[in-house]
């Protein structure tokens, strides 16, 4: 009996004969706490794609991207990550805080590397490890259900170009995010943002906002 699989899962493996290599994989590569290579390889990840369930039940998927090292092992059934600034929406720490079950995946482009992780997440007041992350808002500690390493045959081989100057590090100062520039918007940012909008070169309409995009200008 496995706990892994429901009927939909077992009627499209009956269909396509794979029923008993499913069996299998699940035995032989599903762990409950990462091992040595897991902690090296989700340590060293500067972004992973976070899917969480509303409050209606539908999935969504969220790119989360940090340095390297953003992600930290807690201990071997426990990561945590930061929830940094972003559109003001706390649209996946709303569904986290309703729904606590949580898919995650991290990849390696450059050579080519994915690691799938279930778990259910929780997001305490005042997280002592807020205090390791420069302007981080929230802490999410991820408790592994199962975790597992995918077969990397379909992921194209990339190469990053350079890392995003809006990670905020300690060093120097985070740059104001463009998007806070657009008209509409400067009248609703959060305290810390007035002001700024007219140091950074004013307003933005929407469609030299979205130029900007469609060149990376961002």
């Amino acid at each position: 009996m496995s706990d892994f699989y429901g009927d939909e899962h077992r009627a499209f493996q009956d269909q396509f004969e794979t029923r008993r290599m499913a069996d299998l994989m699940e035995q032989a590569i599903f762990k409950t706490e990462l091992d040595d290579m897991d902690r090296q390889f989700v340590q060293t990840r500067d972004m992973f794609f976070l899917s969480t369930l509303d409050h209606r039940g539908r999935p969504t998927v969220s790119y989360k991207g940090g340095d390297a090292g953003f992600i930290k092992i807690v201990d071997s059934r426990t990561i945590a990550f930061p929830s940094y600034d972003g559109n003001g929406m706390y649209y996946s720490m709303g569904n986290l805080a309703g729904n606590p079950e949580v898919g995650m995946l991290f990849i390696d482009f450059e050579k080519p590397n994915r690691m799938r992780l279930q778990g259910r997440a929780s997001i305490m007041a005042n997280d002592p490890l807020l205090a390791e992350y420069k302007e981080a808002d929230l802490v999410v500690r991820v408790a592994i259900t199962q975790t597992w390493v995918n077969c990397p045959r379909y992921i194209h081989r990339y190469q990053k170009v350079e890392q995003s100057r809006y990670v905020p590090r300690v060093e120097r100062e985070t740059p104001f995010c463009t998007w806070k520039r657009i008209e509409g918007f400067s009248d609703v940012l959060r305290p810390r943002d007035q002001g700024k909008v007219e140091a950074e070169g004013g307003l933005l309409t929407i469609e030299q906002y979205m130029e900007k995009v469609a060149k990376g200008e961002t």
